[in-house]
């Protein structure tokens, strides 16, 4: 591959047209609705988000870059992302999209391909395919918090049908809201100081979610 710069291989990995199959995922926001949250609180949902689980995603993908690198045990941050999210169903899903990022990477950045048998999830993926592509750590960061903000968005469209031009101001006001500790996230090395804030509410809607019997989204 060409070396391109680190803002466009941010761009190309937040394409919704990415064939890695992201567009299963809601975010559990099916289920939240579902459940009586009201659509006009979606904003309130996102923001939840990048309090709690966006962190540890991001997180979890700076390590795994910093782990690529310069060395260091995938295995160990396997784990410590694993104990940061209780929920099964989103474990399940998110090793899931790692495989389509796999499938992704094995074409463009064979490098980034994690060992044959070893499933990783989404943003350890990520943190591999950012060593491997010249990603830096800052917009690894904020590509991770685009990525779970536009897939609530791009679900709430299909879900509750309204003007996509709001959708868009959610993905922005959401964005924002984890600016303030991009530093913070870009910095981490050390898989034990990924942030551990709990979801719970979320957690039990993706539980829900991956029970329903009918539904638009695995997730």
């Amino acid at each position: 591959m060409t070396v391109v710069a680190s803002t466009t291989i941010a761009m190309l990995l937040a394409d919704s047209r990415l064939p890695a199959g992201a567009h299963v995922s809601s975010g559990a926001l099916e289920a939240a609705l579902r459940d009586g949250l009201d659509p006009a609180a979606t904003g309130d949902y996102l923001s939840g988000r990048m309090a709690t689980i966006v962190p540890v995603e991001a997180g979890t993908a700076v390590v795994a870059r910093h782990l690529a690198r310069h060395g260091g045990d995938l295995d160990r941050l396997h784990r410590e992302w694993a104990a940061r999210t209780p929920s099964r169903a989103q474990r399940e899903v998110t090793l899931a999209l790692g495989d389509g990022l796999r499938r992704l990477a094995a074409g463009l950045w064979p490098t980034a391909v994690p060992p044959a048998g070893a499933r990783r999830p989404r943003p350890i993926v990520l943190g591999l395919i950012a060593a491997a592509a010249g990603l830096d750590a800052e917009d690894l960061v904020r590509l991770v918090a685009y990525d779970d903000a536009q897939t609530v968005a791009a679900a709430l469209l299909k879900l509750e049908p309204g003007d996509p031009r709001e959708a868009t101001a959610l993905v922005l006001a959401a964005c924002a809201h984890l600016e303030p500790r991009v530093a913070e996230l870009a910095a981490l090395t050390d898989p034990a100081r990924i942030p551990c804030a709990g979801a719970p509410l979320i957690d039990g809607w993706a539980e829900a979610q991956s029970q329903l019997p009918r539904r638009l989204f695995r997730a």
